[in-house]
């Protein structure tokens, strides 16, 4: 892979509903997140980008990877001023700045998981991930990830940053502050499910 990842990096996997989106990330260097649905920290080392069904033959996968070079708070219509009459075009988003998309060797296919949320892991997981299950952090690694996150948060003064959860939190809180929601019945597979987002199409 010629990004080079080490162990610890902090990856932040972002949804992507609209092949315009990947252009747009390819082309401008940027990604956008509405503020009101964004994950609580978004200072990360890289963006995974997650293709849903709008990609066609390259659908439910994770196909490039691209270096987080900063963040800044602005709204949907400075983002994109040739909608600037969208209902939306005030709301405040984040605007993740990033470099060069880099396309994995090999894709991260969705396997169960074919709609999914923002989703933290690492560069560990990621390197040896061959299906979205496997970026999926072990319960008991999790503390440590949300500590990393939590510190980086406050290191990058994020906008959210007083509103981040402390360190001691519920089994169940802190899956879905990394965007795992933790299967309720015992009988359901291992595999879980992240709760369901909308398409992007009127953000």
């Amino acid at each position: 892979m010629p990004i080079s990842l080490s162990p610890t990096s902090l990856i932040l996997v972002a949804v992507m509903t609209d092949p315009r989106d990947l252009e747009i990330a390819r082309l401008l260097g940027w990604y956008r997140i509405p503020l009101r649905k964004a994950p609580k920290v978004v200072a990360v080392d890289y963006l995974a980008f997650y293709q849903t069904g709008a990609f066609g033959a390259e659908k439910w996968r994770i196909q490039y990877i691209s270096p987080v070079r900063g963040h800044e708070l602005t709204t949907r219509a400075e983002l994109l001023r040739d909608e600037v009459d969208h209902q939306r075009a005030k709301e405040e988003y984040y605007k993740i700045q990033i470099g060069p998309l880099e396309r994995l060797p090999r894709s991260i296919l969705a396997g169960k998981w074919r709609r999914i949320t923002f989703l933290y892991t690492t560069g560990e997981y990621f390197l040896k991930a061959e299906s979205i299950n496997d970026l999926i952090i072990h319960s008991e690694e999790r503390p440590t990830l949300w500590k990393a996150l939590r510190e980086r948060a406050y290191l990058a003064q994020t906008y959210q940053a007083l509103e981040v959860p402390e360190l001691d939190l519920d089994a169940g809180v802190l899956a879905v502050l990394l965007g795992i929601k933790v299967p309720e019945d015992p009988e359901v597979p291992k595999v879980p499910e992240v709760p369901k987002v909308p398409e992007e199409g009127g953000q």
